[in-house]
């Protein structure tokens, strides 16, 4: 699928004037100008129909994949993105990937981070991949994944390697190289490389975004309760290689706290490994509790040494207009936080 499968509509090309305002949100925070980032909303146009209207960006979402895959290149042509988004099988894990393909393809054009035969930077970098906790053979001939040479197809030579060094745990299963076009297991990413768009999935879940107070390295996380709770965001914060006082972090759209309701074993997971997750949480029936995703977000990462925080303050459930809401809705759409480093000049 790709560009072609459905046609492209006049927005795609020229965006109205003002679309921004109302389609997506820029990240309100102190990150440098070489950073660029963005979330989207419901209100995009786009070739969803009910109840995945209008920009549906999850492929896993139940809509038709053609419509999915259409909505994911009018995203690239309409804002210019430098390659297309760097796309993640999540699964409320734990697991960070880096991201590492090279500056530019063959040809010079380092605008753009894609092939000639137009594959994203997931699909094409026929992966050199690093595990941090096995010590088994060659891991590429292992999981059936190739690697590259000095000069990869099309002038590629590229890394993309889990950063499992910060998580004791064995990588989780790596989908690329394994069957064209699917895409890598994790929950979050991390890159150093210019033009590499990280992407997040979300419809309640809470995105966030990271970069260096330099813009030298950026990173995206999706943190559901049970990721959270298992501390991928401090496994993202441990895989950036700069001290984490020199980390920023914008919390992008989840469900708010007056209108996520959990029940006590979410409220247990957390208080129990750290008791002051108790003040995030207000009773409102037998068992059942309202709790604050981004409360526990800034606790979490306090707790890795992130103290320069932004963002919040938004409900996916409760703003149908704007949002996409899974606990809302059920069968409903996905919307995606990107981030991206321009090169510098």
């Amino acid at each position: 699928m790709g560009e072609d499968a459905l046609p492209l509509p006049d927005w795609a090309v020229s965006p109205p004037v003002g679309m921004d305002d109302e389609a997506i949100l820029r990240p309100d925070w102190p990150a440098p100008p070489r950073v660029q980032a963005l979330t989207t909303t419901r209100l995009l146009p786009g070739h969803s129909r009910p109840p995945f209207d209008a920009c549906n960006l999850g492929l896993r979402s139940g809509e038709d994949e053609a419509a999915v895959h259409a909505n994911r290149a009018l995203l690239v042509r309409a804002f210019g993105l430098p390659s297309e988004p760097c796309w993640l099988r999540q699964v409320h894990g734990t697991q960070v990937l880096r991201l590492s393909p090279p500056l530019a393809p063959a040809g010079g054009d380092e605008a753009r981070l894609r092939t000639a035969g137009g594959r994203s930077c997931a699909e094409d970098c026929m992966c050199r991949i690093a595990h941090a906790n096995s010590n088994a053979g060659p891991q590429g001939e292992r999981h059936g994944w190739r690697e590259s040479g000095p000069a990869g197809p099309e002038g590629w030579e590229g890394v993309i390697e889990p950063a499992s060094a910060c998580n004791p745990s064995p990588a989780l299963p790596f989908a690329c190289g394994e069957r064209e076009g699917e895409e890598p297991t994790a929950d979050a990413a991390i890159t150093s490389t210019p033009g590499v768009v990280l992407a997040i999935l979300t419809a309640d879940c809470l995105p966030v975004l990271f970069c260096t107070d330099n813009g030298d390295e950026i990173g995206a996380a999706h943190a559901g309760w049970r990721g959270m709770c298992a501390g991928v965001l401090e496994n993202t914060v441990t895989a950036m290689r700069c001290a984490p006082e020199r980390i920023l972090a914008w919390l992008g759209p989840a469900a708010g706290p007056a209108a996520y309701e959990v029940g006590e074993e979410v409220r247990t997971a957390f208080v129990d490994t750290d008791p002051d997750a108790a003040t995030v949480f207000i009773a409102t029936r037998p068992d059942h509790w309202l709790c604050d995703l981004y409360a526990l977000a800034r606790l979490h990462l306090a707790r890795a040494g992130v103290k320069r925080v932004s963002g919040g303050g938004l409900c996916t459930i409760s703003d149908q207009r704007r949002f996409y809401s899974y606990r809302r809705d059920g069968a409903t759409g996905r919307m995606a936080s990107l981030i991206w480093r321009v090169q510098r000049t």
